[in-house]
């Protein structure tokens, strides 16, 4: 229910919004949504992929998408009418009053230009400041957004910054400008859960420090749960529920919040990961070292530090191995160089107690069937020309060397098991959703009836109903299969569910390794302890 405006920094009274098509008619995608947010106050938007939340979130700034349009209603910033307001009225305004830090902090900067120089940008475009107080003010921003030596990293290129600093930088050219509302969409779904905490702790100091309102997107419940008052929760463009966090997750009334609240992955000790079973031995790692070159063909510098040290590790038939640890800790170049997509000139790889290739050319054509990767980015895995049937049979032809005939219909059996209907076939991969894209990325792997698959953070950007799907029909597959798994994540509650062992990597190094249970509830080394620490604070979200 909306406050009035005299109450309230933003008032929506049944605000609908809608998407033209080809054919010029208006699809709607809001319908109807009535809210208020107060002054200083935390407000999370949740809902499962498509339910409208980033759409409404961006309305916020009076933004819209190519071809989108508001249908009715009325969305108001401090009195001011945002659906109708002239383009140098939202210009004052966003950046200003408003301001928004997006899902990908490495898109939201400018390659080629130093993130102080960007900082620098904000202030000198938005403020009055002359270029020393620019200088101080963009140093102050980011040493309080907890960046360390802010005067060497403002030097730095996007590129060169991991990503919980690039997101630390996006937050302090939000907070530029001293805004009275930060909007922040997905802001942590690519960070490990220690980075993720110190992003979150670090949003909810910014916000005391300096009484901004704050609007919260995300697909993660335990976020919501640990920096937000209050929860909006949408479906299919409507609010289904809303009200304080605390009530509405420990006693939710919509069916369609109950669920979500259920989908929450979470390390429960009352029920253990499932009981290890591995036959024999299928892949056998000693002594892998491995360190990105640096510089160019021309010009040969030495090695960048580490990036792998003394790793050596099994995995036996059937075995589901997790992989955890901080982002740049190693995880995913481990996945690459077992997959041989990346070569690491010291290392030892058996298979199946034979020498195995450290690079595809080396692999001989089983091989490369029989060890299967799938990665964090459906999207870029597949050719955008060429549609996800097409990618599938191509799969079932070069491995399998079945028919165009036969090929289809396994390809169609697949995605049934996945929980794919058989006209997704005919889909370009842009045209799935997120959950899609994933699902039809493990059909393919699986057309080659692998033996060992290699998942790369396949779960970190889908919502928690969609995660918790997709974990289930991957489990049966697995299990129906006996295919062996090597999961890279940084959610533990993924590790949780499906991995009877874990290995933690740190800076490039195993520093623990055994049964999950035994390792998350009875950690030996420190980091260890701390990442478990960042991954329960908190999970219980009912409560929170």
């Amino acid at each position: 229910m909306a406050l009035p405006d005299t109450d309230a920094l933003v008032v929506a009274d049944a605000l609908g919004m809608g998407y033209t098509d080809a054919d010029s008619c208006v699809q709607p995608v809001i319908h109807e949504v009535s809210f208020s947010i107060l002054p200083g106050e935390a407000i999370g938007f949740v809902g499962e992929s498509g339910s409208g939340k980033s759409t409404l979130a961006r309305a916020l700034l009076g933004y819209r998408r190519l071809g989108g349009v508001f249908t009715g209603g009325s969305l108001r910033y401090r009195g001011q009418e945002l659906t109708t307001a002239k383009p140098e009225t939202l210009q004052a305004i966003r950046g200003l009053s408003i301001a928004m830090v997006a899902q990908n902090p490495l898109a939201s900067l400018t390659f080629h230009q130093r993130v102080g120089d960007q900082i620098l940008e904000v202030l000198r475009c938005r403020t009055c400041l002359n270029a020393e107080a620019a200088q101080l003010r963009m140093l102050e921003l980011l040493e309080r957004t907890g960046i360390q030596d802010p005067g060497r990293v403002a030097l730095r290129y996007p590129h060169q910054l991991s990503g919980g600093q690039r997101q630390r930088v996006v937050i302090a050219s939000a907070l530029a400008c001293n805004p009275s509302l930060l909007v922040l969409d997905e802001p942590t779904t690519a960070l490990d859960k220690s980075t993720e905490s110190q992003v979150l702790d670090l949003v909810r100091e910014m916000r005391q420090q300096s009484g901004a309102a704050l609007v919260l997107v995300t697909h993660d419940l335990n976020v919501v749960a640990r920096v937000c008052d209050r929860v909006l929760v949408m479906k299919n463009g409507r609010i289904v529920e809303q009200g304080p966090v605390r009530q509405v997750f420990s006693r939710p009334d919509a069916a369609y919040t109950r669920m979500l609240v259920a989908a929450s992955l979470q390390i429960d000790p009352s029920r253990k990961p499932p009981a290890a079973s591995p036959g024999a031995e299928l892949l056998r790692v000693q002594d892998l070292h491995f360190s990105y070159p640096r510089g160019s063909w021309l010009f040969k510098a030495p090695a960048h530090a580490p990036a792998l040290k003394n790793i050596s590790l099994s995995v036996g038939k059937g075995e589901v191995l997790g992989v955890i640890g901080e982002s740049g800790s190693g995880k995913s170049t481990l996945g690459l160089i077992l997959a041989g997509i990346l070569t690491s000139p010291v290392c030892q790889l058996q298979w199946e107690g034979h020498a195995l290739g450290t690079n595809l050319r080396q692999r001989t054509a089983d091989q490369l069937r029989r060890i299967q990767m799938v990665f964090q980015d459906p999207l870029s895995s597949f050719n955008p020309r060429q549609t996800v049937g097409a990618a599938l049979e191509r799969a079932l032809r070069r491995h399998l060397g079945l028919a165009a005939g036969p090929a289809r219909a396994r390809a169609q059996a697949l995605f049934a098991e996945l929980g794919l209907d058989a006209s997704h076939l005919e889909r370009y991969p842009r045209k799935l959703s997120g959950g899609q894209q994933q699902r039809a990325a493990i059909a393919r792997a699986f057309a080659a009836e692998p033996d060992l698959l290699i998942c790369d953070e396949i779960t970190s950007a889908l919502d928690a109903s969609i995660q918790s799907q997709l974990l289930d029909q991957l489990q049966q597959m697995q299990s129906k299969r006996s295919t062996a798994m090597l999961i890279i994540t940084h959610d533990l509650s993924v590790i949780w569910k499906m991995a009877p062992k874990v290995i933690v990597l740190k800076d490039g190094e195993i520093i623990e390794q055994g049964d999950t249970a035994e390792v998350f509830m009875r950690p030996q080394a420190a980091y260890t302890a701390a990442l478990i620490r960042a991954a329960t604070s908190a999970h219980d979200i009912r409560t929170t």
